[in-house]
């Protein structure tokens, strides 16, 4: 009986473990991407619908220069700082606490770029008279699907960026384990992954060649 009452207490629901087999920290994250997923393919396919069923809808009006240069520079700016965040996350594996805080901000630095150029794309298309509840080509629609699918994104991107200071710093600071750079990896890495859908379906699929 004592044996048999050992072995409960010792298992997943005895008590101090975790039954997933994954922090707490980390299950909070996955399920909070998992909401956020549904949120943006929401977005997404009401703006698909939208392209395809409104016969007024601008479908030509991003031109190479300055907008899809700006985006794609954005992408590539995302894409490297995916890059220096598996580099934080490795560093910390290694309990290399001085090289994840640098390499963390320059993930933080790869975020305010990008913010700063989509800021920019935003003012070009501010001034040939876009906006939230109106455009010059066509359905007021496409104004306010473009600056709240692209206004949540860089929302994500900031709060990431405030979230892995957040994390530098009581990382650097030995307040943070290890696993608190690799569940910040977690969100960082999907806000790249959603602005891979966002970049060819509102960009590339409205390029201006004249």
């Amino acid at each position: 009986m004592s044996e048999s009452h050992s072995h409960v207490a010792e298992g997943p629901w005895g008590g101090g473990g975790s039954p997933y087999a994954i922090g707490s920290k980390k299950l909070g994250m996955w399920l909070f991407i998992v909401s956020d997923v549904m949120t943006f393919t929401a977005l997404l396919m009401a703006y698909s619908y939208s392209r395809v069923s409104n016969p007024d809808w601008p479908t030509q009006v991003f031109p190479i220069f300055p907008a899809v240069i700006f985006s794609t520079t954005m992408t590539i700016v995302l894409l490297a700082s995916s890059l220096t965040m598996v580099m934080a996350v490795a560093a910390a594996h290694r309990q290399d606490r001085g090289a994840a805080v640098k390499w963390l901000l320059a993930t933080m630095l790869g975020g305010l770029i990008f913010c700063g150029l989509h800021l920019a794309e935003w003012m070009h298309l501010i001034e040939e008279g876009v906006r939230p509840f109106s455009n010059p080509w066509g359905s007021p629609l496409f104004g306010a699907s473009f600056f709240g699918i692209t206004g949540l994104h860089m929302t994500h991107v900031l709060c990431g960026v405030i979230y892995l200071g957040i994390i530098a710093f009581g990382y650097g600071s030995k307040r943070f384990k290890d696993e608190d750079v690799e569940v910040s990896g977690l969100y960082w890495h999907f806000v790249d992954l959603v602005w891979m859908f966002v970049f060819p379906m509102i960009y590339l699929m409205s390029v201006k060649y004249n």
